[in-house]
């Protein structure tokens, strides 16, 4: 019994340290795709489909990275990143845009609103990937098979 308890004391405490990634996007599908993209790099996840409480939720589990879509339906992106760069716990959580406002001007308007990257749908699994990877790479298991950090 005690072997089983420290190897299960080892495994909780494995993951507790994976990156923690909150990530929200209203269409099921879209959320899907990015929890399983999220996972397959080492993630842990905390998916909402609704951004009314997400300053709320940054604030109290301290996320690594949020990924964020801009049209929401209580608050968009935009507001919801504009509140979290004015949270002192949340301020330097870095954020990742994934929309389907796709124009240069549109990109623009998102990055000043205070996101760290953007990503346009649909997208390619591999990019999504990437951008996140970037934003993890010293918080990534160096040994998972979709670690694209390079120094």
């Amino acid at each position: 019994m005690g072997l089983a308890q420290a190897f299960m004391s080892d495994l909780k405490k494995q993951y507790s340290r994976l990156p923690l990634i909150l990530a929200v996007e209203d269409d099921n599908d879209n959320l899907l795709l990015l929890s399983y993209t999220l996972q397959s790099l080492g993630c842990r996840l905390i998916c909402q489909q609704d951004s009314k409480d997400t300053v709320l939720v940054a604030k109290e589990y301290q996320p690594d990275l949020i990924v964020l879509d801009i049209l929401l339906p209580s608050l968009s992106g935009i507001d919801v990143v504009r509140c979290l760069k004015q949270e002192t716990l949340t301020q330097n959580i870095p954020a990742i845009a994934v929309t389907a406002l796709a124009t240069l001007e549109d990109r623009q308007r998102i990055l000043r609103a205070g996101f760290s990257d953007y990503i346009s749908k649909p997208y390619m699994i591999e990019d999504l990937e990437a951008i996140v990877s970037h934003h993890l790479c010293k918080k990534l298991n160096p040994n998972q098979a979709f670690n694209l950090c390079q120094e």
